[in-house]
């Protein structure tokens, strides 16, 4: 077996002529510890070279016994004066080779405007190598005048060199001297990947015609057919923003009253999502101390706008409400009060919108000073403790996340005390938790908390059926949008916990996670397992995980030769042992064929054509 390289172009500097190093061919194989041959056996004698004027060829042996022979065309005028030769070689060429030397750009516009062209009409598939020899020397900037052209440096740049590899797919090399280096580990190793590639094609090519020739009588090899694909599983879409935007409108579970300085009511909101998003609401309702903040602009920004009235004279809504009465915020300044709604519903939103915040705003106040005092003021709320305030532009935040997802988060307040108005007693261990996060994510627990239920009323609710450590990756998820179970079982598990509580997306990520884990395992783990695949299927149907259950039914019979050892196979139902047989792979068929053909070749005692 061959490979056939062809090299066109001049890599030589044309200033240095006399003192250059031999060529970048020559110096390859004469170095390159995968070629072997002497220094005589390169170099083809004269009666060689004048069969084939227009190129210098050189043979060599590469990887042991494949014959390596290389033509190489340094000059154009040689090349162009036996065109069908030229074409010839280039059209049954392994790798094209393309080099010129970085200080001359006449040996570059050779290249690009000769050589190219050619084998863009001739070429095939073939892998094209570009190599810029050379260190550039006395390199000018390109001239920007548009007068001008950018060709008056002296030296060919990289970009030049990297669009002409666009044009022809080609991979681009720049070798800045001819070294052991650039030549044996850089040029050597992308020459070496490129001809292990053509071995390899021509290696299959040759296996196809041998298995197109030969005629095989007797028994045929069974043919393996693909397994089934398995069915495909699609996530459901977040709703995380949606639900804690639904939370203002719904006016459940409120626990703070903004009153403008006249003391009526502008809005109802929730302290665990303000205080989730804003270090000056946590100030306002003693969730972190001035201490803890350590700044001074958000300690004035919290004195300057809001006050807490404790009066119990105070007449106002919540008085009804049943617990602790919601907590009355008087608002000072009339004109951020004015827009706090709009503020209110940007914050509940994730606190990113910040082009329809202004809007918004635009259209109560029409003084522009007044709507830059209050977009001044919402930056402040936001403000991080310690760092200059970088909300300058609300442009450059319009496309980015959510608040929720890089300053302080929900997940602060999960498992934690803070703000907490309900608590959850799990294996004699008690969980808080917060009504406005779980009523907002979930409609169960919206349902429990609202309606004439024992848990509407109560502060202390039991959980059974759950581990704590399940229900507390329930918690996250509902807090955060977001869960990463330990394993397969915790991830059935957590599964189950949200087939009880209706949460369906929390449902669908447990189900890739364990279709992720199931399909990332070997098969000889898959083998040695203690996991009981039938005991999870069976919890999957039982718990309504359709896509699931049918999954598993899918990887039992694809992996059928495995699972049908184990004990537990034994507890498939009818239905399921019928679909298992009927989609088993390997098929039934084939094994018997299988069986049938091993037996032939014994019998013969001759030599597997396939083996």
């Amino acid at each position: 077996m061959s490979i056939h390289i062809v090299a066109l172009g001049n890599e030589g500097d044309s200033f240095h002529q006399d003192n250059r190093p031999s060529g970048l061919i020559r110096t390859y194989l004469g170095r390159s510890p995968l070629v072997s041959g002497d220094e005589s056996s390169l170099l083809l004698n004269a009666t060689s070279t004048v069969a084939r004027p227009v190129f210098t060829e050189y043979q060599a042996s590469a990887f042991g016994n494949v014959k390596l022979v290389v033509h190489d065309c340094p000059v154009w005028d040689i090349f162009d004066s036996d065109w069908y030769t030229s074409r010839n070689l280039i059209g049954g060429a392994d790798i094209i080779v393309i080099k010129y030397n970085v200080n001359d750009k006449f040996s570059f516009h050779e290249v690009r405007d000769n050589y190219i062209p050619v084998i863009k009409r001739a070429l095939n598939s073939v892998p094209v190598i570009i190599a810029a020899v050379g260190t550039r020397q006395n390199e000018e900037l390109p001239c920007t005048c548009p007068l001008c052209t950018s060709d008056r440096g002296s030296c060919v740049n990289t970009t030049e060199g990297i669009q002409l590899a666009k044009e022809l797919g080609a991979t681009y090399l720049e070798l800045h001297s001819l070294d052991d280096f650039y030549i044996g580990k850089y040029f050597g190793g992308v020459l070496e990947y490129f001809m292990i590639q053509a071995l390899n094609q021509k290696t299959s090519e040759k296996m196809k015609k041998r298995k197109m020739s030969n005629s095989f009588h007797g028994i045929r090899p069974p043919q393996l057919e693909q397994p089934e694909k398995m069915p495909v599983l699609k996530a459901e879409a977040s709703h995380y923003n949606s639900d804690l935007n639904n939370l203002l409108f719904c006016c459940q579970c409120v626990d703070v009253v903004f009153y403008n300085p006249d003391l009526k009511e502008v809005v109802e909101a929730h302290k665990i999502v303000l205080c989730a998003v804003s270090h000056v609401f946590m100030l306002l309702f003693n969730v972190k101390s001035p201490a803890d903040i350590q700044d001074s602009s958000i300690i004035r920004t919290t004195q300057d706008l809001f006050a807490i009235n404790r009066d119990t004279a105070f007449s106002g809504a919540g008085q009804d409400s049943p617990g602790n009465p919601p907590l009355r915020v008087i608002v000072k300044d009339a004109l951020f009060c004015s827009c706090l709604s709009d503020i209110l519903r940007f914050i509940y939103s994730g606190a990113f919108q910040w082009e329809e915040l202004e809007e918004d705003v635009r259209k109560k106040l029409k003084d522009s000073g007044d709507v830059s005092s209050v977009i001044e003021k919402v930056k402040c709320i936001l403000k991080t403790p310690g760092k200059i305030n970088c909300l300058r532009n609300c442009k450059t935040y319009q496309a980015r996340k959510p608040l929720w997802f890089y300053n302080t988060s929900l997940k602060f307040f999960l498992n934690k005390p803070m703000l907490a108005d309900v608590v959850f007693e799990i294996q004699g261990t008690t969980v808080p938790a917060h009504r406005a996060i779980l009523v907002a994510r979930c409609e169960v627990m919206a349902a429990m908390f609202n309606g004439n239920y024992m848990e509407a009323k109560s502060v202390l609710i039991p959980v059974y059926g759950v581990s704590k450590e399940t229900f507390l990756s329930f918690l996250e998820y509902l807090y955060t949008d977001s869960c990463c179970p330990a394993g397969i079982f915790q991830a059935m598990c957590l599964l189950i916990c949200a087939e009880m509580y209706q949460v369906s997306r929390l449902q669908h990520i447990c189900e890739l996670f364990i279709i992720t884990q199931l399909q990332s395992m070997p098969s000889r783990e898959l083998a040695s397992m203690n996991l009981d695949i039938v005991d999870l299927l069976k919890k999957a149907k039982f718990h309504h995980s359709d896509c699931l259950s049918t999954w598993l039914l899918h990887f039992i019979a694809t992996n059928y030769l495995i699972f049908s050892q184990k004990p537990e196979f034994q507890d498939l139902s009818v239905e399921e042992r019928s679909f298992v047989e009927k989609h088993r792979w390997p098929s039934n068929l084939y094994l018997k064929q299988l069986a049938e053909y091993r037996k032939y070749i014994h019998s013969r005692k001759c030599r597997c054509l396939v083996m």
